[in-house]
């Protein structure tokens, strides 16, 4: 007799579904409130550097940004729970066409209801976030937060390094950003407008733009809109900011950019006599403090000590100058310092170093 062969047992169908069926939805769920949560072409925005502390910046940003959007614009204003948008009752209501239209007409306006003055996005790069606006101009808001920073000198963020506004995006493409720019920069450069302007680049998660080449394509548009327009790398009456993330190029165009340091709102606040910046530390760690003449000479005087005196009497003797204070040398170097339009680039190489 033969034996038998052990048959394997039933399957039961396993109820437990898999992860990957959750996915999808979950995604979906993050969409719900309306608006993109991604940054992308046809967004208008700030975008925010920070230190190592994204969460953190994005809190300081809200409360930055509400507290100045509230005293230019005036409070927000929420739509009630209650309130529905109101759609039009026609006699066809019965008409599949004609309801289906009316129900994407309901859902976009209660989308757009829900939509915030203030919208943190990704941004698609480390230690930046990107807030999304509607309804303000971020050129406008972030001047005003930084000329106040400016006037009362009070600190008023720990992590946030600069804020940047964005008043278009495109794709970070030469030729889509060639299109883009001949009509986002019209209302500055076009004439009858005119002015001098610098441009700064920096490029994050994107290996096929050159730097080069999108700054000589910029310029060019610029100096076709009005051949009036000038190059002045020192103290321009506008600044074109150029940012890409990943695809996306971010355009602005913002004024008082170095007074403002850079639109750092950690330096901005910063006192123009600051110690720590008219006192630099020698290789010992000591301070040497770069004062005037007379006021060094007040000094020795009151402390007894005769050396520099003799030095200034010993000068005189032999008929050559009095030693100048190391501040007063440096001013004026840099006043006679002057760069050719040729070395735009320059400049926006140097941004790099700046604090992003």
């Amino acid at each position: 007799m033969a034996a038998s062969v052990p048959q394997p047992p039933p399957q039961v169908a396993s109820k437990r579904k898999s992860k990957a069926q959750y996915v999808p939805a979950k995604r979906a769920r993050r969409c719900d409130a309306g608006g993109s949560r991604q940054l992308e072409p046809g967004l208008q925005g700030i975008l925010i550097t920070c230190n190592m502390n994204e969460r953190k910046c994005v809190e300081e940003a809200y409360s930055l940004l509400n507290e100045y959007g509230d005293d230019l614009y005036g409070p927000e204003k929420f739509v009630e729970k209650d309130q529905q948008p109101s759609g039009s009752e026609e006699d066809d209501d019965d008409d599949v066409e004609s309801a289906l239209k009316k129900e994407v007409g309901d859902i976009k306006a209660s989308t757009e209801m829900r939509l915030r003055r203030f919208q943190s996005v990704e941004s698609g790069a480390n230690n930046v976030v990107f807030i999304r606006t509607l309804g303000i101009e971020p050129e406008k808001l972030v001047h005003h937060i930084l000329q106040d920073m400016y006037k009362t000198k009070k600190k008023k963020t720990r992590v946030i390094l600069r804020m940047l506004p964005v008043s278009g995006t495109c794709k970070a493409f030469l030729e889509d950003m060639k299109k883009y720019a001949e009509t986002f920069l019209e209302p500055w450069f076009k004439a009858p407008n005119k002015g001098t302007f610098q441009i700064v680049y920096k490029s994050r998660n994107n290996g096929h733009m050159n730097r080069e080449e999108v700054i000589k394509e910029l310029a060019g548009i610029v100096a076709s809109l009005n051949s009036e327009n000038k190059v002045d790398l020192t103290n321009p009456q506008y600044t074109v900011v150029v940012e890409i993330i990943k695809a996306v190029c971010c355009l602005s165009v913002v004024e008082d950019y170095m007074l403002f340091r850079k639109y750092n709102l950690q330096e901005v606040v910063k006192n123009a006599k600051d110690p720590s910046q008219l006192y630099p530390k020698l290789g010992n760690g000591k301070e040497v403090k770069l004062e005037p003449d007379n006021k060094l000479n007040q000094n020795d005087a009151a402390d007894g000590n005769g050396k520099k005196q003799e030095v200034s009497k010993n000068c005189e003797e032999q008929d050559q100058p009095k030693p100048r204070s190391e501040t007063e040398v440096l001013m004026k170097e840099e006043v006679g310092k002057s760069e050719p339009a040729s070395q735009i680039t320059d400049e926006s190489k140097s941004n790099e170093n700046d604090l992003l």
